[in-house]
């Protein structure tokens, strides 16, 4: 298989496609990519018209309950967001940096904070007082828990016109805004946090030792579509170990031996 990247364009962007995979180096911002990856996916079941998609969105809002059911989430949210706010109130005065751009930044997080910080309890503390809603999460889980006899009420809910779901969902859904909102604004300052650089997986192995005294948080690897390998990653504070992996006849992932090139950030 030829590791050569492809000079093939998306014709919709006009840019190489590519599949972009992220590495979490603790296990707070793998809790963040885990909530982030779940508002996603309740985002668009909402926006659809389907019954079963509400299911799904509904469902996904009990994931993200579930996630956030940890007692200190709430708290490293805020205490992140209060740091990024420090680290840029650090960068005031610099020629290099946009006033105007840094203040809006900044606002930013001043309103997750103090929005996050008014919302009591948990996420998604509030639904937990809807019964309703806590009978088909009771059920939700349960192969088959949802059927039409065991939740009448909910068979029922679903037979109503979409406009009329997409608002109970839109209601529900706000409950959980504040949260999801910061969580996209810290991995967004995240992410932008790194500059990315080509490397070359040797025989379809690659490693990098970190560079002492920083601490990275987050690995981004964008790999070219086309040469149908996938990344195995692993890493930690001192070290990062990559291995391209590809397909089989078999359906099972196989090394790849060849030399592959894809595009590495660390962001802190």
């Amino acid at each position: 298989m030829n590791s050569a990247p492809s000079s093939s364009y998306d014709s919709a962007t006009g840019k190489i496609s590519v599949i972009l995979y992220e590495y979490p180096f603790n296990e707070r911002i793998r809790t963040y990519l885990r909530l982030e990856h779940l508002f996603l996916r309740l985002s668009e079941l909402m926006a659809r018209e389907n019954p079963l998609d509400h299911h799904f969105a509904i469902a996904s809002m009990f994931e993200v309950m579930d996630v956030g059911a940890r007692a200190d989430l709430k708290s490293d949210v805020m205490k992140d967001l209060d740091k990024q706010k420090q680290i840029l109130n650090a960068y005031r005065g610099n020629p290099a940096i946009s006033e105007g751009a840094l203040d809006g930044i900044i606002q930013k997080l001043e309103r997750c904070f103090s929005v996050l910080h008014a919302q009591p309890g948990k996420a998604g503390q509030a639904l937990t007082e809807n019964d309703w809603l806590m009978s088909i999460r009771s059920r939700v889980g349960i192969p088959g828990g949802t059927c039409e006899f065991d939740l009448p009420a909910y068979f029922a809910w679903q037979h109503r016109d979409a406009g009329s779901r997409q608002a109970d969902l839109q209601r529900w859904a706000s409950t959980l805004a504040p949260l999801a909102e910061s969580i996209h604004l810290l991995l967004k300052l995240l992410r932008d946090s790194g500059g990315p650089q080509k490397v070359i997986a040797v025989g379809g192995q690659f490693q990098q030792n970190l560079p002492q005294g920083r601490t990275f948080q987050l690995l981004r690897l964008s790999l070219n579509e086309e040469l149908g390998l996938v990344p195995e990653i692993s890493g930690n504070r001192l070290m990062v170990s990559i291995r391209l992996m590809q397909h089989g006849d078999d359906d099972r992932l196989h090394n790849f031996s060849e030399d592959g090139s894809f595009e590495l950030t660390l962001c802190s």
